[in-house]
This record gives structure tokens, C-alpha cells and sequence, in this order.
């Protein structure tokens, strides 16, 4: 566990069709699915009065969020509906500490806590075979059409949804040394990080054509932003840490793509939470800020090269590239040796980096959009067809379809064609079990041994019927964990 970013976690709204269905409702089928989850779970009484959307990072609450007005919309629609609020959010803990709820018209998928980057990515694996599994169950109703799921980003026509990694941080520096340092990073890491997407969603600009790097880029419009469905940031500004206020931040990242492969997701996370400890232990001086890095972002995903000039404050140009390899040379010289997982995180980010220089074929077994260039390549080679052709569109969709017998990731990994990084056993265990050494733990076990004396859930505490109250806000170390644990053995013989 890193003292300085010690909980990880990874937000995934998974888009939904009933397929060869031309009317349906998104948002019912939704919540069906996430009802149709059999797993050991407490239904139904998320603490919604806990959530605190409207404060910002940068020391103000904001009287309403665009969100707001939409989600007013929706319920005036809602109220047509047969059901409840509670009904159609459907929220869900599981026995694993996940949460799993209806976003309105996504399937949301929230991983317990983890402590560690390689126990995050086991954990979002999971979650792709809870989200399954309830579609399997769905698709036996006698209903026509089959409910698909896509672990993407995009539905080609201009919505987006997403895919938000989350980092427990320190309120001891202030939030700008945060941005500053961060952003470069931020607006570049998509060199490995991004999904890949064929075409461009940009407003009033569908001139490109071919394969870019990443699926949220398009959708990005400013660096700071409290926002999430419109006004897209860089850096989420809400000051929602699910931990003790006046000592943590949580970074809310909503930049990111949805990434198929475990290893792109590891290098993701796991560069991201490096970048962080070296702000947080002032070993980070930044020596290059991008002029504009909103523009940058979606610059950059056009280019997959990673050569492309970028224009600096001071007027000099850089490269993603070579704004990348600075971050790594910190890292190394900062972070090497300290522990396995950091070094392996150093290791594969410099190979990385070093093929996508010299041989950026050898991607093409475990970074996403590199997967989709050599087999979209070859598609088009054989069939004679242009990356316009909605031939190759399709092809990028059932590349994210989670189904193991329709998904293009999912035919590839059961080849053999491209880098394994769990076994079985390790996925069928973040299923089943919370991380050992998060406060996770006792909210899974909670909810496996107690479900019927719970009150309502939440991240940072769970209420019983009782009148009693655990108090997760400061379990944040494993040695939290521990002494919360021996304080309530007595109160709750089932920890």
C-alpha cells in the first residue's frame, strides 16, 4: 500500500442495446440487468444523503451542476415509468464491496477500494463478469432480441459515458500544485492508455478519418471543470473524498477510456498513481506546461506516433512522447526499487514507450488501440474497404462487446494472441471476495453476514437497524482496517 495515494478504485459505465430490437427502453433494460444480478448483495439502501457533488476543489460549493436540470429532465420521463426511484436506481453492494447500480440508462459498475494497482485491475475484471453474467441471465427471459454490453466509451453519434479512475490523495498540498504537475501527464498518457476509436465526434469537424488513440479525448472541452456530462475536464474538480475532509482529497479522473486489456488498464492506473506520489512527495519540478492542453488532448489522439509538436507556454515545442519520457525518468530515478509492483510499472512503461518509438507493431498484444490497428488493418487489406466504411465502425463496437462469444478482445484473448496477466482463479476471487487489507472488507462481509440488520450503505460507513454506526471515513491504512476490526469484534462477532 502507497502511504501517499493509499486507495485506488475504477468507476465503469458499460453501454447497453437490446440488439435487433428497434424500440426499446435503455433505461428500463438497465435496471433490469442490474436486477438480475444473484450475487450475495444488499439491495436497495445506498446512502444517497452521504453524497456531496456540489463542493469543488477549489474552495466554493456551486448552487446546481448541468447534471441537475438533466437529471430533472429525466425524471419528469421517469414518472411515466412503473416504478419507484429506488426501483430504477436498483443499487447494489456486493459481497466483494463493489457497488453495482443503474446510471439511468447505464449499467454502473463501482470496484471495492484497493490498495494495490494489480488488486484494482482484478477487481475491474470482475466487475466485466458480474456485468456479464446478469446479461446471461437477462437473455434467458423470453424477451425477442439479446441484450448486449460494450465496455466502452462511445456510441458513435456524439453521447459519450465513462470509465473514471480514482485516487485517494493529500489535502496538505493545495490543489493547484496538483494541476500543474499533473496535466502534461494527464493529456498525453493516452499513448498507451487509450482504447482506440475509429473516426472522430468532434463538434463541427468529421474530417478525420482512420483510427485515434483514445475515445474521451473528442469529448474533453476545458482543464478544470466540477462537471461531468457536460463541460468535460482534464481534472475533475469535486471535493468528494469518501474519507476524512480536512485530510484527503479524492482525484475524480473522468478522462479516461474504458480499456479492454488488463495491461493498458495496470499501465494506466498504475503511472497515474507514480505521477501522484512524486507530487505528493515534492519530488516532481515540472519543467514544461502545454499551452493549450485541451486542444493538445484531442490533437494527440489523431496522431499515433506520439511525435506531434506541441506548443509550449515558454513558446518551444514537445512531443507526447517526450513529455512521457520525462515522467518516467523522475519515476525511475525516484521510485525504483521501493517495491514489485512499482518497478514492473516502471519496466513495462519504458518498453512501452521504447516500442512505440521504434516498433509499435509489438504493441499490438496488449495496449488497445494498437490491438484494433493491426486487426482493423488487416480487415481492410483483405476486404478492400476504407477506414470510413461502417464496416469498420461495427468492428470497433463488438471489439468492446464483453460477451465471450461476439467480442473481438474476447476471440483474441481466448487465442492466446495477447499478454495474460490473471488467471481464472484470481478473477473468480475478486468476484467473490473484497480486497483483504481496504476497509472494502468490512463492507463485504457486512453485507454477506449481516444483509438483513442493514439500515443503509455507503462508502464511508454502513448503518444498522439497531441504531448502531460503523465509521469507515478514517479506515484508510491497513493498520485502520486492523484497529477497526479488534475495536468492534465484540459488537460485530462477524468481522
Amino acid at each position: 500500500m502507497s502511504a501517499t495515494v493509499p486507495l485506488l478504485g475504477i468507476e465503469t459505465e458499460y453501454g447497453i442495446i437490446r440488439d435487433e430490437v428497434d424500440n426499446y427502453d435503455v433505461v428500463e433494460e438497465s435496471m433490469k440487468l442490474v436486477r438480475r444480478c444473484e450475487m450475495k448483495s444488499e439491495f436497495g439502501n445506498w446512502a444517497y444523503s452521504r453524497e456531496r457533488s456540489h463542493q469543488d476543489m477549489r474552495g466554493f460549493n456551486v448552487p446546481s451542476l448541468a447534471q441537475d436540470e438533466e437529471e430533472d429532465a429525466f425524471c419528469v420521463e421517469d414518472r411515466k415509468r412503473p416504478y419507484s426511484y429506488w426501483e430504477m436506481k436498483s443499487d447494489r453492494v456486493l459481497e466483494n464491496g463493489a457497488r453495482f447500480y443503474n446510471d439511468h440508462t447505464h449499467p454502473e459498475y463501482s470496484t471495492p477500494e484497493c490498495s494495490s494497482v494489480f488488486q484494482l485491475v482484478a477487481h475491474d475484471l470482475a466487475g466485466e463478469h458480474i456485468v456479464f453474467e446478469c446479461a446471461r441471465l437477462r437473455n434467458q427471459d423470453d424477451k425477442p432480441g439479446k441484450v448486449c454490453i460494450f465496455k466502452n466509451n462511445t456510441d458513435y453519434i456524439g453521447h459519450s459515458y465513462g470509465t473514471h479512475d480514482n485516487y485517494l490523495i493529500s489535502r496538505r498540498l493545495p490543489f493547484e500544485n496538483w494541476v500543474e504537475r499533473l496535466v502534461p501527464f494527464l493529456v498525453t498518457r493516452q499513448l498507451y492508455a487509450g482504447a482506440g476509436k475509429v473516426g472522430s465526434e468532434l463538434r463541427n469537424n468529421h474530417s478525420f478519418s482512420g483510427l485515434q488513440l483514445a475515445q474521451r479525448s473528442d469529448f474533453i472541452e476545458t482543464v478544470l471543470s466540477i462537471e461531468t456530462m457536460t463541460q468535460r475536464p482534464i481534472i475533475n474538480t469535486r471535493d468528494e473524498p469518501h474519507a476524512t475532509q480536512d485530510k484527503y482529497r479524492r482525484l475524480h479522473l473522468i478522462l479516461g477510456d474504458a480499456n479492454m486489456s488488463p495491461y493498458a488498464t495496470a499501465l494506466k492506473v498504475g503511472t497515474t498513481r507514480l505521477i501522484l506520489t512524486l507530487i505528493g512527495e515534492d519530488k516532481l519540478k515540472l519543467p514544461v506546461t502545454l499551452d493549450n492542453p485541451v486542444e493538445d488532448i484531442k490533437a494527440i489522439s489523431h496522431d499515433l506516433t506520439g511525435t506531434i509538436a506541441l506548443k509550449r507556454t515558454n513558446g518551444k515545442t514537445i512531443t507526447s512522447l517526450e513529455i512521457q519520457e520525462f515522467y518516467l525518468e523522475v519515476a525511475d530515478k525516484n521510485l525504483s526499487g521501493q517495491c514489485k509492483e512499482s518497478d514492473w510499472i516502471i519496466r513495462e512503461w519504458a518498453r512501452t514507450l521504447d516500442e512505440l518509438k521504434y516498433h509499435p507493431e509489438k504493441l499490438a498484444d496488449r495496449i488497445d488501440w494498437a490491438i484494433k490497428k493491426d486487426i482493423f488493418t488487416r480487415f481492410i487489406e483483405s476486404e478492400g474497404v476504407g477506414w470510413d466504411d461502417p464496416w469498420i465502425k461495427s468492428l470497433d463496437l463488438e471489439y468492446h462487446n464483453i460477451d465471450p462469444e461476439r467480442g473481438l478482445y474476447r476471440g483474441l484473448e481466448q487465442t492466446g494472441d495477447l499478454y495474460s496477466m490473471f488467471s481464472k482463479d484470481e478473477v473468480q476471487r475478486a468476484i467473490k471476495q473484497p480486497p483483504e487489507d481496504t476497509r472494502a472488507l468490512v463492507r463485504g462481509l457486512a453485507v454477506t453476514l449481516g444483509t438483513n440488520k442493514i439500515k443503509n450503505i455507503h462508502w464511508t460507513g454502513i448503518e444498522f437497524t439497531d441504531g448502531t454506526f460503523i465509521d469507515l471515513s478514517q479506515t484508510i491504512t491497513s493498520a485502520d482496517l486492523e484497529h477497526l476490526i479488534n475495536s468492534k469484534k465484540e459488537q460485530y462477532p462477524w468481522l
